[in-house]
Formats: C-alpha cells, structure tokens, sequence
C-alpha cells in the first residue's frame, strides 16, 4: 500500500521509517529544502546550528524507537553524556551547576535548604514512580475514549500521577527555596508550559533530568534526524523536498491523493506530521475538518520562541553547553506568555543560551564558538525586524554583562529566527514554536486525535498529538500511529484499489 507523509520533522521521518520497515510504499512530502521540520541545520562560514531542538534526553526511548528498527542508536551516532548537564544563573545573585552523578545533586541540594538532599532524594522516587507507571500504561498509549484513560490500571495509579495536581503546588509541598523549586520546574518551559497549569505527573521530567541524564549525540541533533531517513531510505522510503502540500483529496471518505507545489499524487493512506490545524484548516475541505476554527481558538497554544543563532569568534568559559539564566521573578515571565491579553516582547526574560561547540568543536571554527539563544515568546505577537533587532540587543547586553565579556564586537554570522518564521517555515497556527501546552485539558485523550474521524485512512503524528511535545514524545506518536495503520490496513486494500 502506498502511503503518504506530510512533513518532514521527527514525526514524518519516525513515521516513515516505521511504516517502511513494515513493508508499506512511503512518500514524505517536505516543503522545505531539507529534512527536520524543527529541527533543520543552519549552516554559515563554518559553524553549523542545530535550529531547534537542543536536548537529547530519554535514551531509554530512542532505545526502544531504533530497536524496532532492529538497530541500536550507538550504530548511527556517538552518544555522549554532559557533565555538568546544565548551569543555571539565578538572577545575579547565585550560580549553580546540576551534574550527572546525582549524589553531587543531593549535596547541592543540602546548600539550598535544610535537608535539601533527603528532599530531593524522596522527590525523585516520586517522579520514578511516575516514570515507570506512565511509559508502562499511559505514553505508549492511544486514547480513544474517557475509559480508557480511567481504567482500572490508572484509576489505582492515579494518587501516584497526580494527574489534578499542578506541578508548582507539588513541587511547592516539597521544597522551600527558590532555586530547588526551580531547579525542578524549569524544564517545563521545554515542554512549552507553565509549572502551575501542567500536570504534577510531569514530575516525571525529573526522573528524566537527574537519573536518565542529559546526553548529546556527536554531530548535534541533525545526526539524529539523518539516521532515521537513512533507515527509511534503505527500506524503501523516498523524500521529495521542495514538494509543499497544498490540498488532501477525498472520496468517499477516503483521502486518495496530494496536490502539491509540484503535482498530484495518488495515495491509499495519509499521515500528517505537518501543523496540525493548518492542516485540518487549510488542506481540507470543511466536511471532512475533525476540528473546526472554534476548537484551535479555544486551546491554548505554547510559546513561540525569539532564537538568535551566533557564531563568535572567541571561546566563553562561563557558558556550558547548557546554560539557563532563570530572572528572580520568573513567575511574571509565564504570565507575559499565558495570561497577557495583548502579547508584547517580554522586558526582562528567563533565557536559554546553548553552545554545543563546547561538547563537539566540530560545529564551529577552531578557536570558535556556536551559539543557540532562546527566549520564549507570546504566540501571535506581532514580530517586525525592529523588534528582533531591538531585542536581541537588550538579550546580548544582559549575556555580556552575565558572563563578564564582549560578544557582539566577534559575531561572525547571525540569524534571527521567531514569530513569523515558525508561521512561514512551518505553517505554525500563532507562530507556536511547539504545539499545544500540556495542561490537564490537553493531555493524552484531550489532545487531537491520531485518527481523523471524518477520512478513514487520515492520521496524524507528531507533537499536537499524544504523548505531546520533545522529541522522544514525537517518536512514540508515530510507533502509535504505525500500529494503529497496521492493524487496519495490513493485508488491506492496495494502491490503485480506491477510486482517484
């Protein structure tokens, strides 16, 4: 059967790679020139930028992704551990670095409060508890129903999950000082939310953080993404880039061709790893839309993102390879994303500085460095080169003054990335950087569906979808959707069998 998959990012290549495996004919369709979606490459007078994500976190599942691909990660890329995993500037006040051997954690813990480390140490065999009770009953998961999501195995579990809990009370119950609260919450601005409308079963990010460690793969995230098309391509997969999607065909409640930017497709089956509304809002016609506009205006999207790609000419030791610079008021941060009823830029941000040329020098110039500068943004704000200009300036003058050097006076390349890129590059509803927040509304069954309920061979992958956001989640979506298009359509009908 021949199947045919929009988009390019993880969840495109994920997919195809799975349902190559399979023995299915796939075609990924990428408007863009390479593969990634998100995360694409820049490259520019000898630096390369992994342009999105910046994490590698989860082994355990890229593990198991690969090994359904009968391979292992560590035959496609060198994975390496990061000791520090990160740095975290508190205002300017305080200075502290979370390292691999968790038991140097305990002790920084113990700096932070009184029997920090005990807290800590309880802290995390919650978030285990979570871990292992989620990735056996609820991320590998399809929802199809409120039974499932309450069934009896949840029920039991669900005092563990805290699932009407919101991770800043929890974390709140368990510790008293600044840094250890946000210590433990800070990865859920990855996750493209906020501590007090997430879910206190993403507590579990600990877990991830302090046990399962923060690991980068030699040659940066695009090593990554290339070894899945690999995989794809030797069972069979072709990528057509350039080969922008305009329009999914459907007859008799069967989508059975594309039209793109290059021509018309024939297809027996449909994944959508591209953005979720778009496609639903500009692909489809009205009868055969699962969502209408009324459901995306009712959601609430996560932030979109300011990124600054910079090459310097220099090395800056104060900067890790992962280093956060969290403001003493950070609370008034999430409000400027989420509560604000007109988005402005932000006047004094939490900000993320990744320097991956730290771990592999390859990736800038001798004596160089690459530099990745995020700073999450309000969806939909409006965004105009003076804005980014003004605004990168404010962000570097507040970096120079943190780490005691000059930076702009050694740029070598810059490129700006925000609101209207992530609109234009990837169709992305608001401009999100990522999809959907994780809030309790908005989790497992309440996210969109897999499974479009009006086209019979439509599916969707990627993070809109359950699991949810980052990459590993994204891996799991598609193993979700390649095994629900298997059960259904293995042995089924063949390309050439509906009517074009």
């Amino acid at each position: 059967m021949k199947v045919s998959i929009i988009g390019a990012g993880f969840g495109g290549l994920s997919a195809a790679a799975l349902m190559a495996k399979k023995g299915y004919d796939v075609t990924v369709f990428e408007k863009n020139d390479q593969i990634g979606g998100r995360a694409r490459v820049h490259r520019d007078k000898g630096f390369q930028f992994d342009m999105g994500p910046s994490w590698y976190l989860m082994p355990d599942v890229f593990a198991d992704f690969y090994k359904k691909l009968d391979t292992k990660p560590e035959e496609h890329f060198e994975l390496k551990r990061l000791d520090p995993s990160y740095r975290i500037h508190f205002g300017a006040d305080k200075v502290l670095d979370v390292r691999a051997n968790v038991e140097d954690n305990y002790e920084l813990f113990d700096g932070l409060e009184e029997n920090g480390g005990e807290k800590l140490r309880s802290y995390l065999k919650e978030a285990e508890s979570k871990y292992n009770t989620a990735m056996d009953g609820l991320i590998y998961k399809d929802f199809r129903s409120v039974s499932d999501f309450f069934n009896l195995k949840l029920l039991k579990s669900g005092i563990k999950l805290d699932i009407f809990k919101n991770l800043d009370k929890l974390v709140t119950d368990h510790f008293e000082s600044d840094e250890a609260r946000k210590i433990l919450e800070y990865s859920i601005g990855f996750l493209g939310g906020s501590p007090k409308i997430t879910p206190a079963i993403y507590q579990l990010m600990s877990y991830v953080d302090f046990i399962k460690g923060v690991w980068f793969p030699i040659g940066g995230i695009r090593i990554v993404a290339d070894s899945i098309r690999d995989i794809a391509e030797e069972n069979g997969a072709e990528f057509k880039l350039n080969h922008e999607v305009e329009k999914i065909f459907v007859n008799g409640g069967k989508a059975d061709a594309l039209k793109t930017n290059k021509g018309h497709y024939p297809t027996d089956i449909v994944i959508v790893n591209g953005d979720y509304p778009y496609t639903e809002l500009n692909l489809l016609e009205e009868k055969y839309r699962t969502y209408d506009q009324r459901y995306w205006d009712k959601k609430q999207f996560a932030p979109s993102a300011f990124v600054a790609y910079v090459g310097i000419d220099k090395q800056i030791d104060e900067l890790l390879h992962h280093t956060l610079y969290l403001d003493r008021d950070w609370a008034k941060n999430f409000d400027e994303i989420f509560e604000s009823e007109e988005p402005h830029w932000p006047r004094t941000p939490s900000y993320y500085v990744n320097v991956p040329s730290k771990t592999d020098p390859g990736l800038a110039p001798e004596g160089c460095e690459t530099l990745f500068i995020l700073v999450p943004l309000a969806p939909g704000l409006d965004d105009t080169e003076e804005d980014r200009e003004k605004f990168y300036n404010q962000i570097m003058s507040d970096l120079e003054k943190k780490v005691g050097e000059n930076i702009r006076d050694h740029v070598i390349t810059k490129r700006i990335f925000a609101v209207d890129d992530f609109r234009n590059d990837y169709n992305a509803y608001k401009g999100t950087a990522l999809s959907l927040v994780h809030t309790l509304k908005q989790t497992a069954m309440w996210r969109p569906r897999h499974h479009s309920k009006k086209v019979d061979n439509l599916y969707y992958t990627g993070q809109y979808t359950h699991p949810g956001i980052g990459v590993p989640m994204t891996l799991i979506s598609s193993q979700i959707v390649a095994d629900k298009v298997d059960e259904k359509f293995d042995g089924g009908l063949k390309y050439g069998d509906i009517e074009t």
